[in-house]
């Protein structure tokens, strides 16, 4: 089911998720939230994205081939920090192995929030209206 009110804002959001069937679901879901949907298959292609696109939201799949979420986060508030005029990006880490300790794991990586798979439309509109002020 999905919330029949959008997000305020027209987001721009960075999926990074590797598998196909994933990365559809969820563009359906999040097109009827109002949010732009750009898509990289692996933590490396979401960091070149990111490095050449601005970006409201990074939803970050932490299990990839190539380069994972941790990786991929930590180089992206690299950028961030060496680049003070991108501004901070919200990045919600996405998983289906959720484990006691990922979460902290996910903010010692730079991410904002873990949420698990399957994609949860409601529960990504409740982190979007706390991020809200920032975005």
């Amino acid at each position: 089911m999905i919330p029949t009110a959008k997000i305020k804002k027209n987001l721009r959001v960075l999926l990074v998720e590797d598998n196909a069937l994933n990365q559809k679901l969820m563009i359906i879901n999040l097109s009827k939230l109002n949010c732009n949907v750009t898509i990289a298959n692996n933590g490396l292609e979401g960091l070149n994205i990111f490095k050449v696109q601005k970006f409201d939201v990074i939803l970050m799949d932490l299990m990839m081939p190539v380069m994972d979420g941790f990786e991929s986060s930590m180089e992206i508030r690299k950028l961030e920090n060496e680049e003070k005029s991108r501004g901070y990006t919200h990045i919600i880490a996405f998983t289906a192995n959720t484990l006691n300790n990922d979460f902290q794991k996910c903010v010692e990586n730079g991410m904002d929030y873990l949420m698990e798979k399957p994609f949860n439309a409601f529960k990504f509109k409740e982190i979007i209206k706390s991020f809200e002020e920032h975005i």
